[in-house]
């Protein structure tokens, strides 16, 4: 699922209860209610024996030991890259490896980091902490007080659930402070004001979340006063997504703000001022985002104001302090067209830098504000086939920036580079961790059933004979804006390429990869659009001569774990095994088990007339005990405070009630929505998705 930057809490539970079963929802209209009791001694014990099933059929062998191990030694290899983020004077990073399983956040400078092997100052060693704690934490990031860097709110999940425990952290003491801020498990947004002073949006007590189990509450929380003394600075609805709020140090611009999401797509901003509230009057679902002067504008839907119209997907310019005042004048800084999109954009302290996608292929523009206008420039750096993002800057002091560039068959690299002082140096580069040379990448495009042209990225062998024989993977998402693009992955080139598999993305509609639009032609009632995109590329894939059903295996997670049931009940004479991970399946129920109500904006509300068009993409409704089916692994986590582990367990238990073969599950009590806690968890995890397909799939 496309991850909030606010990860707030449930009140039914710490690791993802689910909500109470409503009223129309009794044993005798679903007999598999029983395995929403998540932690229930019942359910668990069932989890177990069908675990064992699937250790027994497929991890007890040497050929998943092999797989698992070459995984693991590209999640742990110290070759990779240390990616870090600025603070200051230091470059930060969080590492986790076969010594440090849970991790260690470390810090280290920019001249020791430029040598091959660094040395590195540990800050926060999270095994050490779960010895000492007789726990079992997940390091889920810190928030540090700018500008000196020195108090941090360092979160802790418990098995890697969304819900946190936040602690205050004293970078030069390098530990906890002692009577510091500290908030219990829940899914918390917390910031800092001032060194005494934090925003909290939390778990207070009955009432205090939303329906979507997120903050509904933001505070004002002074240092040495119990958080129940905390001062309410806004209060939203339990209808409404989720409240927060947060303050702006940047010296010159001083602002604190209040963001009301009403759902995924829309909120609303507010400036505030003292005790008041002035809205940033944009259209709700735009993103607008102050920065110094300036206020960026993100438009979702066409946009007429000040006597101009502006078209979905652009981004706009304006001065903040001028548009508050009542002026709409913009400038355009970036317009699609209908091969491009905005991916993302990132501020140093004299520039902004757009990423593009072109095509689902980046490129990069780097913009200067001048008098009147913007001037732009082209930042080279993107291989053909690969995708370049920006992963830090440090606007607050330079015009520093540090690019990833990564692409199917090109190990990632890390590049630093400051504006206008020439191109970005390579300062970290991934060993290859597989031949690329026997592969070639390519992208094709084929017609979905209404015609849309959808395009999708392959890489094969470059001797592979266009006889149907090859065994292929199919990986797709669809969903909440998020765009799949091209990237390296050791684990896929090891435990599929090289065993002469051909792996395939397919970026149907309800991603980003053509902006807003592309999104929204997936929603709700649309929602079939995305599945007819996906069938199609399969469609292509066998019409061109590179596999055939009996060959040919699907993957997805999350949203695309809804994408996986649809092909299983709807398309399965396409293929010849399927993986469906961390999935979403009772579409009738989905708004009320775990962050579900979250996510209507996307599919639609089941407890209304949406039902008649939701039903009709809700796999455990629609899989029939006369029904012919691929094989198929569910897998999910315990823990999962997301989507949850009851939707994998009761679309499992329901299809092997009808007496199906070939259906299988297993449940990972750790790790969250990511499914794994630490490498080797998650080494397990893709080892086990990757041996199903390669052995159901001959």
């Amino acid at each position: 699922m496309k991850t909030l930057s606010l990860l707030l809490a449930g009140t039914l539970s710490l690791i993802g209860m689910t909500h109470a079963a409503t009223p129309s929802t009794t044993a005798a209209d679903d007999p598999y209610l029983w395995l929403e009791d998540i932690h229930g001694a019942q359910p668990m014990e069932w989890v177990k024996a069908q675990n064992a099933l699937t250790e027994k059929r497929f991890m007890q062998t040497p050929e998943f030991a092999h797989t698992r191990g070459r995984i693991l030694e590209v999640l742990d290899s110290d070759a990779r890259i240390p990616y870090v983020n600025r603070m200051g004077d230091w470059l930060y990073n969080f590492w986790q490896d076969k010594d440090h399983p849970r991790g260690i956040w470390r810090r280290t400078t920019l001249d020791e980091y430029r040598k091959a092997e660094p040395k590195w100052q540990t800050l926060l060693d999270i095994d050490a902490l779960n010895k000492t704690e007789k726990a079992q934490w997940v390091f889920k990031g810190a928030d540090c007080l700018r500008p000196k860097f020195e108090r941090c709110l360092i979160s802790l999940s418990p098995g890697g659930t969304d819900a946190v425990e936040v602690r205050e952290f004293d970078l030069p003491s390098l530990a906890f402070v002692e009577g510091g801020f500290r908030i219990p498990v829940a899914k918390t947004q917390a910031g800092w004001i001032d060194a005494n002073t934090i925003y909290v949006g939390t778990d207070f007590g009955p009432g205090s979340m939303t329906a979507s189990s997120y903050p509904r509450i933001a505070k004002q929380w002074k240092r040495g006063t119990p958080l129940s003394a905390a001062k309410v600075v806004y209060e939203g609805k339990a209808t409404d997504l989720a409240v927060s709020a947060y303050h702006d140090p940047t010296p010159g611009f001083e602002r604190d703000f209040v963001s009301v999401a009403t759902d995924f797509f829309h909120s609303k901003l507010f400036q505030r001022r003292g005790d008041q509230l002035v809205r940033v009057d944009v259209p709700d679902d735009a993103q607008a985002d102050p920065h110094r002067q300036w206020l960026l504008i993100q438009l979702r839907s066409p946009w007429t104001v000040g006597g101009q119209s502006y078209p979905s997907g652009a981004l706009l310019a304006t001065n903040f302090d001028a548009f508050m005042a009542g002026q709409r004048q913009f400038t355009v800084l970036f317009r699609p067209d209908a091969h491009t999109a905005l991916s993302s954009y990132a501020w140093t302290k004299n520039h902004l830098i757009l990423d593009v996608l072109d095509d689902v292929k980046s490129r990069l523009e780097i913009l200067t504000p001048q008098a009147g206008d913007w001037a732009r420039a082209p930042l080279e750096g993107a291989p053909a086939m690969s995708t370049i993002s920006v992963v830090d800057t440090d606007p607050d002091a330079s015009d520093e920036y540090w690019l990833s560039v990564t692409g199917f068959l090109t190990p990632s690299t890390l590049q630093r580079g400051v504006a206008g002082e020439g191109a970005p140096q390579t300062i970290k580069a991934v060993p290859a961790f597989f031949d690329a040379s026997k592969f070639a990448v390519s992208q094709h495009f084929v017609a979905s059933r209404d015609g849309t042209r959808v395009p999708y990225f392959e890489i094969a062998p470059k001797d592979m004979k266009l006889d149907g024989a090859n065994r292929t993977l199919l990986y797709g998402y669809g969903g909440f804006e998020v765009s799949e693009v091209p990237f390296y992955s050791g684990s896929v080139g090891r435990a599929w390429l090289e065993r002469g598999g051909v792996y395939v993305i397919a970026n149907i509609r309800g991603g980003g990869e053509y902006g807003p639009a592309w999104h929204q032609a997936a929603l709700k009632a649309n929602r079939p659009r995305a599945y007819e995109d996906f069938a199609a590329v399969a469609e292509d894939l066998v019409k061109r001569g590179v596999t055939s059903p009996k060959h040919l295996g699907a993957e997805g997670g999350s949203n695309g774990g809804l994408l996986m049931g649809n092909m299983l009940t709807t398309y399965p004479q396409l293929f010849g095994a399927i993986v469906c991970e961390i999935p979403l399946l009772d579409m009738k129920r989905y708004s009320h088990l775990s962050a579900g109500a979250s996510w209507m904006a996307e599919y639609g509300d089941p407890d209304t007339s949406d039902w008649d068009f939701i039903k009709t993409f809700s796999p455990y409704q629609n899989v029939r005990a006369d029904g012919h089916y691929p094989p198929v692994l569910f897998y999910t986590t315990t823990s999962d405070d997301r989507v949850g582990p009851v939707q994998a367990r009761k679309m499992a238990a329901k299809m092997q009630g009808f007496g199906l073969k070939g259906v299988w599950l297993y449940e990972n009590l750790e790790g969250g929505h990511g499914a794994g806690a630490d490498n080797a968890q998650s080494a397990t995890m893709h080892a086990l998705a990757y041996d199903f397909l390669w052995d159901q799939l001959q």
